[in-house]
């Protein structure tokens, strides 16, 4: 029998989570407080069962798992009781707002046997899948540099900033491609609508041998604008997660050579060429097949409980940084912990006037 799987959390993103984990076969029943929440979708999955407390949930010994959708002040306290029950675990980002926290539930995870995966949807989308292996195999040869946006007109969140809220899916794939955590971080904040909430909000990231990245997030913008663009020595590929079909990943073989006796640089500008993936899976049913996966089979998720750490790891950087007007922040555990960085408390960010 397939993994019996409760969601716990229905709103924005638990309904998607309902629609993917019913249609693998895997929904045994959904959690909710609100009472007309467990009636509509009570009605859309009639032979799930429905809880209006999580503590009921862990407490059920027929539940192998839990895939937590609530708000992210909640997801640490959860998941560490889901672990303690001897559910298998999936969270959305972020795992928790603590570092501390999430090498906690990662030690956790480990001594009870059982998977944590946290929801960074975008490692599982199939044209950054793509993207991945392009670039693993030489594809626009060395990286220099990355660059992300990550922006659009809402939705605004008065608990977390935009950082909190949108980074997490730019902070896994950059990590994930260049294989390493960045030595310093720097981060400024605008908060406009709520005070000491960031609503737009610049990262740069600086890794080992020169490599940097930065990171532009923000939900006052006038369009949707989703995208990574990764600088090679030979050449430029983007995952434009806004465009359709053969337009979302492409690659530019432009070339830019070094000026020799005195000459300057020069550029030798190339058309852009599609790179292959499957534009018909859609992303969030893939991770959730790989939690499955991964949990039937004992298997390491690609973004696992370490994996998280690492992510959270840059965000508790860049927050100390923003709580600092912008200055550098070493991006290792022993000077975070000695700054105590506080996640929610986005003090030190340039308010907007």
């Amino acid at each position: 029998m397939r993994l019996k799987i409760v969601v716990l959390g229905t709103g924005y993103w638990g309904k998607n989570l309902l629609r993917n984990v019913d249609s693998l076969g895997c929904l045994y029943g959904f959690c909710d407080t609100s009472d007309a929440a467990r009636k509509t979708y009570g009605e859309l999955y009639p032979s799930a069962r429905t809880y209006d407390d999580p503590d009921t949930v862990f407490a059920d010994p027929d539940v192998d798992a839990v895939m937590i959708a609530t708000p992210a002040v909640t997801h640490g306290e959860l998941a560490r009781k889901a672990i303690l029950s001897g559910k298998h675990v999936f969270v959305e980002k972020p795992l928790c707002l603590d570092l501390d926290e999430a090498r906690a539930l990662t030690e956790l995870s480990l001594e009870k046997g059982v998977t944590l995966m946290v929801g960074h949807l975008l490692l599982y989308h199939p044209a950054f899948v793509a993207l991945r292996e392009f670039v693993r195999a030489g594809g626009i040869g060395d990286i220099r540099y990355i660059y992300s946006n990550r922006a659009s007109l809402g939705k605004i969140r008065t608990e977390e900033s935009a950082l909190w809220s949108f980074a997490p899916h730019d902070i896994s794939m950059i990590l994930n491609l260049i294989g390493a955590l960045p030595e310093d971080v720097q981060s400024r904040g605008n908060g406009f609508i709520t005070p000491q909430i960031a609503d737009v909000c610049l990262t740069s990231l600086s890794f080992e041998g020169g490599v940097g990245a930065h990171i532009f997030v923000s939900w006052l913008h006038p369009y949707k604008d989703h995208k990574l663009v990764i600088v090679g020595s030979t050449g430029m590929a983007v995952f434009d997660d806004v465009a359709k079909g053969g337009e979302k990943l492409l690659v530019w073989p432009h070339q830019v050579t070094t000026g020799e006796r005195q000459l300057p640089p020069s550029v030798d500008r190339a058309q852009a060429k599609p790179i292959p993936y499957d534009a018909e899976a859609e992303p969030l049913r893939q991770e959730c097949e790989h939690f499955i996966r991964s949990a039937e089979a004992g298997s390491k998720p690609v973004s696992d409980g370490e994996e998280a750490e690492r992510v959270l790891q840059v965000l508790a950087a860049a927050q100390a940084s923003m709580e600092r007007g912008g200055a550098s922040v070493a991006c290792d555990a022993a000077t975070l912990k000695s700054l105590s960085a506080q996640p929610l408390k986005v003090g030190g960010l340039d308010e907007g006037n």
